[in-house]
């Protein structure tokens, strides 16, 4: 089983911290297979939602523009991104850290990431409940409230403790375990309900998330030679 924890390592603002520094804030999150944005435009005011069923690549764009139009601000106006690297869709998330990091080159407003996953996670207040996700080659994403994110061989999935529960909106490769059951995933109502929780982290580069980070060697490259021949 992999962990991955951020506390030990970052000073994590809340929501509630960031709408009082940092609004209007614009969140997005691609994780599932629908779209959410919401837009606070100041601290103690309800955010305009938006969910989008459509494929990310037009979807994100479309949320976005609605969310805006409906707040009455431009993408100039907004003063910090709030990003979901998930777990999840790896091509919806990096559809909208591509879009953000373009969005960027004109508006240098700051970003923050978080996982939707701990968001919804900790809003159910269920600790008996660990919610799961596909993380492919026979395993899962893994968390409950309050606990580290992990990840989880398909096998080891049985010997969890409590419930377990797949998201709505998620797509699973691997067959879901007995007994498994579905719960909403509404990442903005979820963030509204731990606004006092510290899930965010800044970030210069928003990207899918990783649970550990790729090294690369550096490699010399060498012109080819023939072998000695021995006479």
């Amino acid at each position: 089983m992999t962990c991955v924890s951020w506390a030990s390592c970052f000073s994590m603002p809340t929501l509630r911290q960031l709408l009082a520094s940092r609004a209007p804030l614009l969140l997005i999150d691609s994780a599932s297979s629908v779209i959410h944005v919401a837009v606070w435009r100041a601290t103690g005011t309800e955010p305009v939602r938006e969910r989008c069923e459509e494929e990310a690549g037009s979807g994100v764009f479309r949320a976005t523009e609605r969310a805006l139009a409906r707040a009455g601000l431009g993408l100039a106006d907004v003063r910090a991104f709030a990003f979901g690297e998930g777990p999840g869709s790896v091509l919806g998330i990096r559809t909208a850290a591509a879009a953000i990091r373009t969005w960027r080159v004109v508006n240098p407003a700051p970003c923050f990431a978080f996982r939707g996953l701990e968001v919804v996670a900790a809003a159910l207040a269920r600790p008996e409940l660990a919610l799961i996700v596909d993380a492919r080659r026979d395993s899962w994403h893994v968390a409950r409230a309050g606990q580290e994110l992990a990840r989880v061989p398909s096998a080891e999935l049985a010997a969890l403790a409590g419930a377990l529960a797949l998201p709505e909106g998620f797509r699973h490769w691997t067959p879901l375990p007995a007994g498994a059951e579905r719960v909403p995933y509404d990442l903005p109502a979820a963030l509204e309900a731990t606004a006092d929780a510290p899930f965010f982290r800044e970030t210069e580069e928003p990207e899918a998330f990783l649970y550990d980070v790729p090294g690369y060697a550096l490699w010399t490259p060498k012109v080819h030679q023939a072998p000695d021949r021995k006479s």
